[in-house]
């Protein structure tokens, strides 16, 4: 029925809509983000269960550096990050807010790509944020090891992108 013309109740021509390619790029977008939301949800409850401050220093996004840390240190980063950000439990609410501004600003109609523009803007000023702070947190942590402590995270650092690396090869 693509691009056919069809009839509505009065029989007057209806021309269905054509999607631009700018709301099939936001369409993706706003996938991708709903996509890392669930992943880190999913991420957190797997390995720590549904506590909050389990799944704190994921949020920020660490990756490889959280796996290469000791349980300790883990503990340690979620500590500093629960007494230096305890607006950490709005910001994943806010992140929810954000996506479905998003989703309303993608089926509004007309679009207003500058509307997009401003959310995804301001997602990402928050964003930049959060990873800012977990950032200085990570350094002070990582500042503070013993030698030998700084050589082991290193190591399971390395060991943890080698076998990365291993399994993106494979796929």
């Amino acid at each position: 029925m693509a691009g056919q013309t069809q009839t509505s109740g009065d029989q007057t021509p209806v021309r269905p809509t054509r999607s631009g390619r700018g709301l099939r790029w936001a369409l993706g977008i706003s996938l991708a983000l709903n996509l890392a939301v669930v992943g880190m949800v999913a991420g957190a409850m797997l390995r720590d269960g549904p506590g909050m401050r389990g799944a704190m220093v994921r949020d920020l996004g660490f990756g490889p550096f959280t796996e290469a840390l000791s349980r300790e240190d883990r503990r340690a980063l979620r500590q500093a990050l629960f007494e230096r950000a305890p607006e950490i439990r709005q910001a994943r609410q806010q992140r929810q807010e954000d996506l479905q501004a998003l989703v309303a600003i993608l089926r509004a109609e007309p679009f207003d790509a500058a509307a997009l523009a401003a959310a995804m803007a301001e997602q990402e000023a928050r964003m930049v944020g959060q990873l800012r702070l977990g950032q200085t947190i990570l350094q002070e942590r990582i500042a503070a090891m013993t030698p030998e402590a700084r050589r082991g995270f290193a190591e399971r650092l390395e060991d943890g992108l080698s076998h990365a690396g291993r399994r993106s090869q494979k796929d």
